[in-house]
């Protein structure tokens, strides 16, 4: 997720909040006696009946707001996000006036309902103005900045450039700008890259050299770069892109994955929920499997394996031992012995370093039970591309690198079309088209497939 990102997704619980203090205040203000006065209250509504309906009045809200375009996690100037923001509060108030009408009983005071438009339209355009205002604040003292190269020498690199500078609201930070278009400006891309962080590459040439474009593509693929070009006719397969418009010019976004912005929000609070409901539902049986690996052989209950995760930055992987104590240091003396040339992985069938509890743990998949606790602390994720060891990952091709644009998972399409009798090449094929077309649909059948395939394969996931 972009750095930026924080400060946006921030709005949605403010918002709520906001939309409950407007309609307790457009509450308050109907019952004051200068309002009675005027306007006599002809219905019973108790506070605590109108709170029950306020909360979900107001979780209704957020929902229109969302469908109106508010929480687009891309940079948009501020008259954009208050359009929005009016267009939002408007639609939700004309569906509570026709939802009102429909069935008087259910609410009759317009006023509050006027009043409760007039505030919410209020606090939520003040939050933006006051969060946008902090967000300035920190591009300038250097938080939150989006590291950029541009690439191009016309009219619209300049025009960019002017931009960018001009208007700090947009928090990039040119880090170079290359003139020429050819093998050597990748070469000087790949150097720039192992000195300091690159988040995107703008293409500001609309009629570039395709074989250049191919290059730049692969490069931004192969380090986990944004890449972004100026609108033309581009003939290339995009899967996913995203339009902005940058000082009048179209910036074309190409996605390396649909989770990205709010689809990473969601499958973060997906894999929270689920994996924190398996650890509760899953005591018991990590207490038994915990006491047979104590009894099977000496050592610990838990192993952490060093593994690499999205962005190529390794973490700690936790699973349940299922070998003998001092198994890595044995692995050099066992390569000789690897069942598999197809790839940078290894696999032996009677690898002498396995327990005998650890063959069971391992034919079920319970030994990667504990990685659950990786979801929970954001290093893996429920369902996505097999994590591999840092020695496998120095052998990666370049286009094997794209499975690190996400999170590892605990389990992926690899090991449910195969487990580990597939090919290398064609477990990479599957992650990347999960990757690349990721939805919650395709993490429900993979997970529902997992549970098949635990329960009815014989090899180990």
């Amino acid at each position: 997720m972009k750095k930026r990102n924080i400060i946006d997704i921030i709005e949605v619980p403010i918002d709520f909040l906001l939309l409950i203090l407007s309609g307790l205040l457009a509450y308050i203000l109907r019952f004051r006696s200068f309002v009675v006065e005027y306007r006599p209250v002809l219905f019973d509504l108790s506070l605590l009946l109108y709170l029950k309906i306020l909360l979900g009045a107001s979780l209704f809200a957020l929902l229109i707001l969302f469908i109106s375009g508010v929480y687009n996690l891309e940079r948009k100037k501020l008259q954009y996000k208050i359009s929005k923001i009016f267009t939002g509060c408007s639609t939700f108030v004309l569906i509570l006036i026709i939802a009102f009408f429909f069935n008087q009983k259910l609410f009759n005071s317009r006023f509050i309902v006027i009043f409760f438009w007039v505030f919410s339209l209020f606090f939520l355009i003040l939050e933006r103005i006051v969060l946008e205002a902090i967000h300035r604040a920190l591009v300038k003292k250097g938080y939150f900045s989006t590291k950029i190269i541009i690439i191009g020498h016309n009219n619209n690199t300049y025009r960019l450039i002017s931009e960018f500078k001009k208007n700090k609201f947009w928090g990039y930070k040119i880090i170079k700008k290359y003139d020429v278009l050819d093998d050597n400006t990748i070469f000087k891309l790949n150097q720039t890259s192992q000195e300091t962080e690159i988040d995107e590459i703008i293409l500001a040439e609309p009629y570039s050299d395709r074989e250049f474009v191919n290059k730049l593509v692969n490069f931004c693929n192969t380090h986990h770069v944004v890449y972004k070009y100026a609108a033309s006719l581009l003939e290339t397969k995009i899967i996913n892109f995203e339009m902005n418009a940058v000082a009048g010019i179209p910036l074309i976004e190409i996605k390396e994955t649909f989770l990205d912005g709010w689809g990473r929000v969601w499958k973060r609070l997906f894999d929270v929920i689920l994996s924190f409901i398996g650890l509760i539902f899953f005591i018991p049986l990590y207490l038994i499997i915990g006491a047979l690996i104590k009894l099977d052989t000496k050592g610990p209950v838990l192993v952490k394996l060093e593994r690499i995760g999205a962005k190529n930055k390794p973490f700690k992987m936790y699973k349940f031992r299922s070998m003998v104590m001092g198994a890595d240091k044995m692995k050099e003396n066992l390569m000789k012995y690897n069942e598999r040339d197809d790839g940078p992985l290894f696999k032996m069938k009677d690898d002498p370093r396995i327990t005998p509890i650890g063959k069971f743990l391992r034919k079920t998949s319970l030994d990667e039970l504990p990685q659950i606790i990786n979801v929970l602390k954001g290093k893996m994720s429920l369902v996505g591309p097999r994590a591999h060891e840092p020695q496998e990952v120095a052998k990666y091709q370049d286009h094997h690198l794209k499975l690190l644009a996400i999170k590892p998972g605990m389990t992926g399409m690899a090991q449910v079309s195969g487990r580990s009798d597939l090919e290398f090449e064609e477990e990479v094929k599957l992650d990347i088209y999960y990757i690349e077309n990721w939805s919650f649909m395709l993490d429900f059948v993979i997970l529902f497939k997992t549970i098949k395939v635990v329960l009815f394969t014989k090899s180990a996931v």
